[in-house]
């Protein structure tokens, strides 16, 4: 049985990269019986094991890492040093230099190499598929390997890789699109079940999921799980900075940009959002490096209207509460709107 098949509770903490995932938030999502992640992207290999050497001194449950594999590196560099160019104001404003457009690997094989001396529980993948090879080792390691997908395409291949459970993720969802094909739009719900058509694997459902209802809403779509990130942004273990926080808060609209990074990411809508988001390539990470400096700084400076507010479209719903309320509290909710439709069944004609 799938480690998410087995969770006293059905909810994944999602990877959240550049900061909000950490150790603490990862174990207190563990230790409340759901599974906690750390989030590899954007880390040193260091400071990846660092994290996960923290990780195990907090629990002793099951908890996983989440790994960004490389990009095909398909960036047009004229349409980058277009898009670099077009931010010269920007780089002014703050006085901020602007990065080089240089791509990488984000040390990928370097962070696998490290996960395969010490095992987690569970390795998952964003922005592609990993080949058999790496499925294969990181198996016989004693590791779960689990693939995001945003197109039911994506999930017929990772069902013949042999993973172990398929994060199905919808268009609802914060931050980046995790599947390869990240101009794919589909709602989580019907992804959820035209991926079950395809596949009999353990299917985690993530996007949009912030409160007892909707979790049990997926649940009842054929996912054994939700993978949440949003409803954990405002948790006290979480390391989102404070114009996060005070942005999250508030009531805003949200939308798919390649603004900040050059990949499709869920954004608060402001300012840096409205001006850029047409011009915007995708080349990542070209974009992430050009565009990191003025964020640093706009950051350091509690702008909200110049950094990445990443935010899933129902992020309205998110609470300051410790993370391990919000497990407990979203899965006794699931029960008791399930139990409720229960109840409003009998009234059905059948």
């Amino acid at each position: 049985m799938a480690i998410a098949q087995s969770l006293s509770r059905p909810i994944v903490g999602a990877p959240m990269a550049g900061g909000p995932s950490t150790p603490a938030l990862a174990a207190a999502v563990s230790n409340a019986g759901g599974l906690g992640f750390l989030a590899a992207g954007m880390l040193t290999t260091d400071r990846l094991v660092e994290d996960v050497h923290e990780t195990l001194k907090l629990t002793d449950r099951p908890f996983g890492v989440n790994v960004f594999l490389p990009g095909a590196g398909e960036a047009d560099p004229l349409a980058v040093a277009a898009y670099k160019q077009s931010l010269g104001a920007e780089a002014q404003r703050w006085g901020a230099t602007l990065g080089e457009a240089v791509g990488g690997d984000d040390d990928y094989r370097a962070k696998l190499e490290a996960l395969l001396a010490e095992p987690v529980a569970v390795v998952s993948f964003a922005f592609n598929l990993p080949d058999a090879a790496t499925v294969a080792a990181l198996q016989r390691a004693g590791s779960e390997v689990w693939a995001t997908v945003n197109h039911p395409d994506a999930a017929t291949a990772a069902d013949d890789l042999g993973v172990d459970a398929i994060i199905v993720q919808g268009t609802e969802a914060g931050a980046h699109r995790g599947g390869a094909v990240d101009s794919a739009d589909y709602g989580v719900l019907p992804l959820l079940r035209l991926v079950a058509q395809r596949t009999g694997r353990p299917l985690v459902a993530a996007g949009g999921v912030s409160d007892g209802a909707s979790l049990a809403g997926v649940l009842a779509a054929g996912a054994v799980a939700a993978q949440l990130g949003t409803p954990f942004l405002l948790c006290p273990e979480a390391g989102t900075s404070p114009v996060h926080r005070e942005a999250l808060k508030a009531p805003g609209e949200t939308v798919l940009t390649r603004a900040f990074t050059g990949r499709r990411a869920r954004a608060l809508v402001n300012d840096f959002v409205r001006a850029h988001t047409a011009e915007a390539p995708a080349a990542y990470p070209e974009v992430l490096e050009i565009t990191r400096p003025v964020l640093v700084e706009a950051r350091k400076a509690g702008d909200t209207q110049a950094i990445n507010l990443w935010a899933g479209e129902a992020h309205e719903l998110a609470r300051e509460i410790p993370a391990a309320q919000v497990v407990e509290e979203l899965t006794a909710e699931a029960f008791s709107a399930v139990a409720a439709l229960v109840e409003r069944t009998h009234r059905w004609p059948g």
